[in-house]
């Protein structure tokens, strides 16, 4: 990859189409029938991201199957699962930055293509290359460029709108500084800062602890919190079972299939970890224990 933005929410759409009987035929319509159907359109479907059947493979292995999900209208979502459950997947598939073998995705109850500027995107950390010559700031503003136009220069009214992200995750000494020079932490700050100037209003992040230090996950987490406060909603890979009920208000546990998905205090139970993890999760039983986690 030759520079770190990623593709994020300008990652090439063209996914699956999907219409819904589109041949079938419709009663002539009524007064009431048409105050109905204005108001079905003014009012689509509230959830940020709902997938029905979606299933994806590679070489025609299976990674995903049959996926049904439903994300809140706002708060904090885990997705939990061992390594290969497809927790990756399931992100980059909703983003059409891998093709789907079945299934349909709608975010607003739209494709993708045409609610992009309300998605934002924060991959994995690993997938950049940070020797690519710019600064933390030149990062943060290419999540503008929806805003600016391509090939337009950034004005001084954007490169405010990166300073002001980066200020929200602690970074707003380091502006001019080259991404090569960050640290990993620092790193992961400046791509949130760059998700949080696009003031989305769902944000997909993949393993947005995965690296860092304890200072950097404390300030990735009050700006979570401040997200959500805000009616945002945000769907995070997670790896540490242990801050999942701290953190997080919803999980979705996956291993190839959905396990489960709900309020956490309702779908984070040691039963559903069994179902998920089998018998990889050798700490399970401590795990529960000292979580409080219901089940045998």
């Amino acid at each position: 990859m030759s520079s770190p933005n990623l593709q994020n929410n300008e990652g090439s759409a063209g996914g699956p189409g999907h219409s819904s009987a589109a041949g079938a035929a419709a009663p002539t319509a009524g007064p009431d029938d048409s105050a109905a159907a204005r108001e079905a359109a003014q009012h689509p479907d509230t959830s940020p991201l709902s997938i029905h059947d979606m299933t994806v493979a590679y070489q025609r292995r299976p990674v995903l199957w049959g996926v049904d999900f439903d994300a809140p209208q706002s708060g904090l979502v885990a997705i939990i699962g061992p390594n290969g459950a497809g927790k990756t997947t399931l992100i980059r598939a909703a983003l059409d930055l891998v093709p789907r073998t079945a299934g349909e995705v709608r975010f607003f109850g739209q494709p993708y293509a045409s609610q992009r500027h309300r998605v934002a995107y924060v991959p994995q950390r690993t997938s950049v290359d940070w020797d690519f010559p710019v600064s933390a700031l030149d990062v943060v503003a290419m999540g503008l460029y929806r805003q600016i136009g391509w090939f337009r220069p950034v004005r001084r009214k954007h490169r405010e709108q990166a300073a002001d992200a980066l200020s929200q995750v602690g970074m707003a000494d380091f502006r001019h500084r080259q991404i090569s020079q960050l640290s990993g932490g620092q790193q992961q700050r400046v791509f949130l800062a760059r998700a949080l100037a696009q003031n989305a209003e769902l944000y997909l992040m993949d393993e947005p602890f995965a690296g860092v230090d304890a200072a950097t996950e404390r300030a990735i987490v009050e700006v979570l919190r401040t997200l959500r406060s805000r009616g945002r909603t945000v769907l995070a890979v997670h790896h540490d079972l242990q801050t999942v009920s701290e953190y997080f208000d919803h999980v979705v546990l996956l291993n190839m299939r959905l396990v489960a998905a709900g309020p956490t205090e309702e779908a984070f139970t040691a039963e559903n970890l069994r179902r998920t993890y089998g018998g990889r999760l050798a700490l399970l039983d401590r795990v529960g224990h000292a979580m409080g986690l219901g089940g045998e």
